[in-house]
């Protein structure tokens, strides 16, 4: 029996926590991801490691869809731009709020190897959805100890 297909928004930090937990281990080339300054958009295509699916031996990916609207500004650190076909996996997703009142801050996607993604966000307008049938992965991502 498959599961249904996830759909999640996240308008707070601890929302955003939950599509971090989500993502975690989620791989994409980097030309699935891009920024969209017009519309203030930043949009990755990954395919995800579903870890909330709890049934024995299930080791399974799905093709799922990361957007963030009302971004202001979007910066790279230790990503190969130059290489769009270049993979690289998803281990947490940040947010840091600019304090006070104002809802804007940033967000930084937090790539193994020390790559990561910087956006300047108005507020946080974030939405994930499974956009593909799930299929199964070679096997379950490991993280080395320290």
């Amino acid at each position: 029996m498959t599961e249904p297909a996830l759909t999640l928004a996240a308008e707070d930090a601890e929302d955003l926590d939950i599509i971090s937990a989500r993502l975690q281990d989620a791989v994409a080339p980097l030309k699935e991801m891009v920024y969209l300054p017009r519309k203030r958009r930043f949009l990755g295509l990954f395919n995800r490691f579903k870890w909330e699916d709890k049934r024995a031996g299930a080791n399974l990916r799905v093709r799922s869809l990361l957007h963030f609207d009302d971004v202001l500004s979007a910066k790279s650190r230790n990503l190969k731009l130059g290489a769009p076909d270049a993979v690289v996996s998803l281990l947490a997703i940040r947010f840091t709020p600019k304090g006070g009142e104002d809802p804007g801050g940033e967000v930084e996607l937090v790539f193994s190897g020390g790559g990561a993604i910087k956006l300047e966000v108005e507020c946080l307008d974030v939405g994930l959805a499974d956009v593909g049938s799930e299929w199964a992965a070679r096997g379950r991502p490991g993280h080395d100890e320290g």
